[in-house]
């Protein structure tokens, strides 16, 4: 007796489990919960939610004057990029002229390190006649450009002028004094 008893109460438990699994399934169909036809419903739901602004963005590019408006927009962009890269430009030729003069003001003094600064005393220099006219000149006027010296002996250029001091500098019987653009000579 007390085993039919169980064997019902055990029928009734099995039946009871089955019949709330298929209650709650009804109950999610109806409420609009997980189920077959939700899954659909999501993806055309999504569907629309991206692809309704797309279309909107779509027929707006159609449109002649917003695509005025972007031409426009990207014609001012490109002038201000223009605009912005001419002055990049110009301030690295300024940086590039700097160091180019840098450079050049060491080269000039690492030349005038190595050449002599006078002549040897015990060795006599012997000048052509026109140098040793020119070293008279610029003794008597104590300092000279190479324009003095053009004028007074008749060279057609500065050039000759200033080529004949250069190499009396380089002999070491005159210094050489920059001032301003001008540079003069005098005896040392």
């Amino acid at each position: 007796m007390f085993q039919a008893d169980d064997d019902m109460k055990r029928e009734e438990n099995y039946k009871g489990i089955d019949d709330a699994r298929s209650e709650r399934q009804n109950a999610s169909r109806n409420s609009g919960g997980v189920g077959e036809g939700s899954g659909k419903q999501a993806i055309e739901e999504l569907r629309h939610e991206v692809l309704s602004p797309l279309e909107n963005d779509i027929a707006k590019l159609r449109d002649p004057v917003v695509l005025a408006a972007l031409m426009h927009t990207a014609a001012t962009e490109r002038e201000n990029t223009n605009r912005l890269l001419k002055t990049l430009i110009e301030k690295l030729d300024m940086k590039f002229t700097e160091v180019e003069d840098k450079i050049n003001a060491l080269e000039a003094a690492q030349k005038a390190a190595q050449k002599p600064t006078a002549a040897p005393r015990g060795d006599e220099v012997l000048l052509p006649s026109v140098d040793e006219g020119i070293l008279k000149f610029v003794r008597e006027k104590r300092h000279v450009s190479a324009e003095q010296v053009r004028r007074r002996f008749g060279y057609k250029g500065r050039n000759a002028a200033s080529a004949r001091l250069s190499r009396m500098y380089d002999l070491g019987l005159l210094e050489k004094k920059q001032v301003g653009r001008a540079v003069l000579y005098c005896v040392r």
